[in-house]
């Protein structure tokens, strides 16, 4: 899947921008509350950590099998960064084993088993986080839309997310976005996906 890059993506209210490194300064202030990884774990990041990781991430996968879509939500009034949407992008392939899980394949961002569907085409695992101020107003929803239409217009059929079963603000946006939670479990959290 190499050379699957992400684009600008404009919705109503919001700029998705393809992630660079000079968003971390002013994204570590937006994923700074520590209530923020109650669900997704961790910690906040200084922004020199968050650098490290948005060099990484800007990079690409390793794999020629996947790419790493990236973006951080840009509001459109005020221009300030809110949070960030991102999509694994994965070759529609029969799974194959990682050495470091030993039954999963390894994606930029988490694993999938052999229980996600990939041979209908191209699999993207998703995920979002919204900075706590910004919180409640639709953001996320519409930032997981203009992603997913995004990524429909290229093929993609499967979205997959992860989301702990508590985490009630994913699953409403997860919902909203045409997600449907499954039985599968994986490091504690439901995967729920849309094909």
């Amino acid at each position: 899947m190499s050379g699957f890059a992400p684009e600008p993506i404009a919705t109503a209210r919001l700029l998705l921008l393809p992630l660079g490194v000079a968003h971390a300064e002013e994204m570590a202030a937006v994923l700074a509350d520590p209530a923020l990884h109650t669900f997704i774990g961790g910690e906040p990041a200084a922004p020199a950590a968050l650098r490290a990781r948005y060099e990484r991430l800007v990079a690409g996968s390793p794999d020629p099998a996947e790419s790493w879509c990236n973006w951080v939500i840009q509001l459109r009034d005020d221009g300030r960064l809110a949070g960030f949407v991102q999509a694994t992008v994965t070759a529609p392939e029969a799974p194959t084993r990682h050495a470091a899980t030993g039954s999963a394949r390894a994606v930029g961002h988490r694993h999938l088993d052999e229980a996600t569907p990939a041979a209908a085409g191209p699999v993207a695992e998703i995920a979002w986080v919204v900075g706590t101020p910004w919180q409640g107003r639709g953001i996320a929803t519409e930032a997981v839309r203009g992603m997913a239409s995004w990524l429909g217009r290229r093929g993609m059929r499967t979205l997959v997310a992860h989301i702990h079963p508590d985490h009630r603000a994913s699953a409403a946006v997860a919902t909203a976005c045409g997600l449907a939670p499954t039985d599968v479990w994986h490091d504690g959290e439901v995967r729920w996906t849309r094909a």
